[in-house]
């Protein structure tokens, strides 16, 4: 989810501006609930869901443990209820299964043994939403 369906990284850095004896704002509660959507976010998911077997996988913070229910009720707001049980809270994304695995880093959590192609969202080859659709849409 952060930075790659909703701005992590941009909230974070506003945050710390606004607070910076807060060192680690994304512990304050709301933090992720209330994170805005990348452009092309949710539109690319929805084009996707309607071809494609899709979840998706996030890492809680360690920071805040409201992060597990803030995240659920963030994928409700932007996705409805019904993709809710699509939503997957793991520090360890190589237990997942799956074709294609879109993250903004190589490793750190399990991405680099992924079994399935890694999408690294926001690299040079796929700095938007419109690249990864022009990747993912002929191969779906």
């Amino acid at each position: 989810m952060d930075d790659v369906l909703c701005d992590f990284i941009g909230d974070f850095n506003q945050a710390r501006l606004e607070n910076p004896e807060v060192r680690f704002p994304q512990g304050v509660i709301g933090f992720f609930e209330n994170l805005p959507p990348l452009p092309g976010a949710i539109d690319s998911v929805n084009r996707l869901r309607e071809v494609a077997d899709v979840y998706i996988l996030s890492a809680p913070s360690v920071h805040n443990a409201h992060s597990y229910s803030e995240k659920r009720l963030w994928v409700e707001q932007y996705f409805g209820y019904e993709f809710c049980d699509r939503l997957i809270l793991s520090c360890h994304k190589n237990l997942l299964q799956g074709d294609y695995l879109i993250d903004d880093y190589e490793s750190g959590k399990g991405q680099e043994g992924f079994e399935g192609e890694l999408v690294v969202f926001g690299s040079p080859q796929f700095p938007d939403w419109e690249t990864v659709m022009s990747y993912l849409s002929p191969r779906l």
